[in-house]
């Protein structure tokens, strides 16, 4: 089924909410954006109070600061700290908001078999990719890459002592992108509907999060065409977007793709997303976008279907417990699970679509 391309708006990183009615009278919508995380972030919440919804949403606003400080792999925080204690061989007491983020992410590493590893922080750096602003110029030397492959650092060579934490490998160096934007996506909606409410939607970069509905219908989200480079959006037809869905909440929408944020090399592009098999970005999925409950487990499953590949996506998708699925490869290639080819509208039928059971 197509959508008129009337109905779409420019797109983030992986999703935006799209255009839609059924509001309450009594409701209105109240959105507020900030930059954190190194990206925009969009919070709409539907309140009968705008002043207290405004309130409401800078709590969000700040504790999305406070994670982005605490959560950095490199800049001062928590992790931070973390990171230098097991650069010197130290253990290190860690903060109580932290620890319990150490724990789930080694569990889904171990069920992506280990294709999510946020232990590989020192190649993520060598490939320059700990910072806001994308690098330039030739990949990292494949001797240093090969190295530190070699090293094979991983989230089992943490060792917890109740709120201290060491390495038994020296090159574990913990990166949590791909996973702490979830999380954030995740408390965010909590402490909303702590605060009364429960319809709302964060966007954080493209990566969205819903709960309850929007005035009684569904929350309709815009997947963005990952052929459509941010300098095309204001003069592609669609707006950006490949597709669609609907979602009523508690369901998070979350892509990761190659085609964003990259290394420069003249006319050569690196993808920032590493294989921790060979230390090289991956390429042959350019989009990975996933429906799940959880946020988090939806960024951590994105990030390992694009490593995984075109054809060993579904056996690390059943290993993650994620059963909505859509993957494009870089010949524009779409394959979906059933359960998301059930939710999709595509914009423009793809030259190429295949449903891949996961059982």
């Amino acid at each position: 089924m197509s959508l008129n391309r009337r109905d779409f708006m420019k797109l983030g990183l992986g999703a935006c909410l799209l255009p839609a009615v059924g509001c309450s009278r009594a409701e209105a919508m109240v959105s507020e954006t900030m930059y954190v995380f190194g990206t925009l972030v969009g919070v709409d919440v539907l309140s009968r109070n705008t002043v207290a919804a405004r309130a409401a949403i800078a709590e969000v606003s700040h504790a999305f600061t406070r994670q982005n400080r605490d959560w950095h792999a490199w800049k001062p925080g928590a992790l931070g700290d973390l990171n230098r204690a097991l650069a010197a061989g130290r253990t290190h007491e860690v903060d109580p908001s932290l620890l319990p983020l150490l724990h789930e992410v080694r569990e889904l590493a171990r069920a992506s078999g280990g294709l999510f590893n946020p232990a590989i922080g020192r190649l993520v750096g060598l490939w320059g990719f700990h910072h806001d602003e994308m690098p330039v110029g030739a990949a990292p030397h494949a001797t240093a890459v090969a190295e530190l492959v070699a090293a094979a650092p991983s989230m089992e060579d943490l060792r917890f002592d109740g709120h201290r934490v060491g390495s038994r490998n020296p090159q574990v160096q913990i990166d949590l992108g791909g996973h702490a934007k979830g999380v954030a996506l995740n408390q965010a909606l909590d402490r909303l509907a702590a605060l009364g409410y429960g319809n709302a939607l964060v966007n954080l970069g493209g990566n969205l999060a819903v709960s309850g509905t929007r005035g009684g219908r569904p929350w309709r989200i815009g997947v963005r065409h990952p052929q459509g480079g941010r300098s095309d959006l204001r003069h592609s037809q669609n707006g950006g977007a490949i597709a669609s869905v609907e979602v009523s909440g508690p369901m998070a929408v979350v892509t990761s793709g190659t085609y964003e944020r990259y290394r420069q090399d003249g006319d050569r592009r690196y993808p920032h997303i590493i294989d921790p098999r060979s230390g090289q970005p991956a390429t042959h999925v350019v989009s990975a976008t996933v429906l799940h409950p959880d946020a988090a487990r939806a960024d951590v499953a994105a990030t390992a279907l694009v490593v995984a590949g075109s054809e060993s996506w579904p056996e690390i998708a059943r290993g993650l417990g994620v059963s909505e699925v859509m993957i494009v490869d870089e010949a524009g290639r779409v394959q979906l699970t059933p359960g998301m080819a059930a939710k999709i509208q595509f914009v423009e039928q793809p030259a190429s679509v295949k449903t891949v059971a996961l059982a």
